[in-house]
């Protein structure tokens, strides 16, 4: 899948936060987003995943030739996930049911490829910070989308949670999923990158 911005501006009342003139993402893409508060990062993966409108412009999501479904496509995970009022393999299967799926053995690897197989009956709100991001990245990948838009996604996790993150992003990469993160620090989730975009004074640079 391929995902393009053309002429995209976000403004607010008569200021511009930024104006992208053409942007391109594929999945199977590593991109890390950076730049300082305030340049418009999340307001940009929001655009891009087709949860916000953009003032101006287009966004686009172009199948490839063996995709047929672009709904769950591209996933947008907030640095705090929302997490549904219920258990830890309920939410990894809420996507499917909205679909009318069912699928347990998925939703078994899916847990276990997360960690989270021996917490599957735990509630939800009941995680630890790490827990929380492998849960949504769980419940990301079972519904097995072409790009991942992760805002912040290294925020207030122990080393050993940022290891096991950053296992998971090298397995979805491998699988063909593209991801793009947000990170204010270069870490070890940013090294797994081979595009560096900044996105600061308005403009993105850094694009291929």
């Amino acid at each position: 899948m391929r995902l393009e911005l053309t002429k995209v501006r976000q403004s607010f009342g008569e200021q511009d936060l930024f104006v992208i003139d053409q942007l391109q993402l594929i999945s199977g893409s590593a991109v890390h987003l950076h730049g300082p508060n305030g340049a418009g990062k999340s307001t940009l993966m929001k655009i891009m995943a087709g949860l916000q409108k953009p003032t101006a412009g287009q966004v686009k999501r172009i199948a490839d030739a063996d995709e047929s479904d672009l709904q769950q496509a591209v996933i947008y995970l907030h640095q705090n996930p929302y997490l549904f009022d219920t258990n830890v393999r309920k939410n990894v299967e809420y996507g499917l049911r909205l679909q009318g799926r069912k699928d347990p053995k998925k939703v078994d690897r899916v847990l276990q490829w997360a960690g989270l197989d021996h917490l599957q009956q735990r509630q939800a709100h009941l995680l630890s910070g790490g827990e929380r991001q492998r849960l949504a990245l769980a419940r990301a990948l079972v519904l097995d989308p072409a790009l991942i838009l992760l805002d912040e996604p290294t925020s207030n996790l122990d080393a050993g949670s940022l290891e096991r993150i950053e296992q998971m992003l090298k397995d979805l990469h491998q699988r063909g999923t593209g991801f793009l993160l947000s990170c204010h620090q270069d870490n070890a989730l940013t090294k797994l990158c081979n595009q560096h975009w900044r996105l600061a004074d308005g403009s993105l640079s850094g694009v291929d």
